[in-house]
């Protein structure tokens, strides 16, 4: 079954999941991680994910990914369901069709800037085209990175470090990115910044961007807020402001 738009003229979904369940261990060990979860990415739409611990958000978002697989329901990516994919299908997607932002930025320590932003075609065998070519060149300049080409990751600062993994989420120009806690190692000041290039990218190169975030100032960032609770969607919200958000997230956390 094709994935189908809910409104005519709005953006193209990206990313969906369908009465999606996760859970984990059998019986009365049985831990349900999300029950019954339904959530669309539009392209040039930047979401956060947020919730207290233990709703669901980062299992939530490893199912976007392709990570991990659902319980039941089903998990899309443009016209194609990934639930059930195997593990070789799945790696090969997730090469092809999304880009990773990591807490830990997960830079390979040995290689440079390029190299580490030039990591996704190496590993799909491919070489970037010339127009791919002078695409990572603007985005390389855009985040201030062009004269850091040679610099191994040891030689750079955290938000230096984390604007080549953004880079190299983007390098590839993926349908979906994903970020799990972007800014989480980052001062306040470096992690604005970050999130100004994520939401820049979603807007200017039409990427849909999932967040998984537990920061109110993070998600103000975001086009669109999800919130979680017991592994269910209990409020989407359009933009709000952090200290809106910080409220939220409060009655959440005191159940009131």
């Amino acid at each position: 079954m094709r994935d189908t738009e809910e409104h005519s003229g709005a953006a193209p979904t990206v990313a969906r999941v369908r009465s999606v369940t996760k859970h984990y261990g059998s019986g009365d060990a049985t831990v349900h991680a999300l029950r019954g979860i339904d959530l669309a990415v539009r392209r040039g739409e930047f979401v956060a994910i947020m919730g207290p611990s233990g709703s669901g958000k980062s299992t939530l978002m490893h199912l976007l990914a392709g990570l991990d697989s659902p319980s039941s329901g089903e998990v899309w990516l443009g016209d194609r369901e990934i639930g059930a994919l195997d593990d070789t299908a799945l790696t090969l997607l997730r090469r092809e069709r999304i880009g990773f932002v990591f807490q830990a930025f997960n830079l390979v320590p040995t290689l440079d800037v390029i190299a580490n932003v030039m990591l996704p075609f190496e590993l799909r065998g491919t070489r970037p085209s010339r127009e791919e070519r002078a695409f990572i060149g603007r985005l390389l300049t855009e985040l201030g990175l062009a004269d850091r080409l040679g610099h191994r990751p040891r030689e750079l600062s955290g938000g230096q470090q984390q604007r080549v993994a953004i880079a190299r989420a983007l390098a590839s120009r993926p349908e979906l990115v994903v970020a799990d806690e972007p800014t989480g190692n980052l001062d306040s000041r470096t992690g604005r910044e970050v999130l100004s290039i994520l939401a820049g990218a979603a807007a200017a190169h039409g990427q849909a961007i999932a967040m998984v975030t537990h920061d109110p100032v993070a998600a103000s960032h975001a086009d669109r807020i999800v919130f979680l609770a017991d592994g269910r969607v209990v409020a989407e919200e359009e933009r709000m402001a952090a200290e809106s958000i910080a409220r939220f997230m409060l009655s959440l956390d005191t159940g009131r």
